[in-house]
């Protein structure tokens, strides 16, 4: 018998072992109490979004609406604050955040997998060159394997600091410009 949050999980009918062993298996479908509670692991029907009472439904685009149909007002609300987000997508701003952003990702992703490519190349094509020794027991092969990780340490701190430098001030400003925008939008409501 299983207690869970003060309850008995299956093999309460006294049935099963009385040592407390049980199979590997879970409870049978009858088993499971009716009021499950959303927590439990082993109901995940709620976390793939089916079957939650207080489901919303998504507005459908201005653009794809029927003739016959009555446009609500949180659904003009919505549209104001998509093109809210739209409007700062298009702005100087924003396309400098964005800028900043691949003018440092692109050349760093594209050097770290070159390096990795090189190093696994290294060590197919050139054994002898990865085995040759370089300090005792330490081979020019394990120098390498320990710069992958090296490298990764470095880029993971270059790009931190690139954003803190040189992207995360505007991009706070753009954040909050673009909260004060959908604010206005939706009628100070937000």
């Amino acid at each position: 018998m299983q207690f869970s949050k003060g309850r008995v999980r299956g093999g309460g009918d006294g049935s099963g072992p009385s040592d407390g062993h049980h199979e590997a298996r879970g409870p049978a479908p009858t088993d499971m109490p009716r009021d499950v509670p959303f927590d439990d692991p082993r109901y995940d029907a709620l976390a793939s979004g089916w079957g939650e009472a207080g489901t919303v439904a998504v507005p459908v685009p201005a653009a794809r609406q029927g003739q016959g149909q009555v446009q609500r007002p949180e659904q003009d609300d919505d549209l104001a604050a998509a093109e809210v987000y739209l409007e700062v997508q298009r702005s100087p701003a924003f396309q400098e955040v964005r800028s900043r952003y691949r003018r440092f990702v692109v050349p760093a992703t594209v050097a770290f997998f070159l390096w990795y490519v090189a190093y696994v190349v290294a060590a197919t094509a050139a054994p002898g060159l990865m085995a040759r020794p370089v300090v005792g027991a330490v081979n020019v092969g394990l120098l390498a394997g320990l710069g992958q990780f090296l490298s990764t340490f470095l880029l993971t701190w270059a790009y931190a600091r690139h954003a803190r430098l040189r992207r995360d001030r505007a991009a706070l400003e753009l954040r909050w410009d673009t909260q004060e925008l959908t604010r206005g939008a939706r009628g100070g409501a937000a």
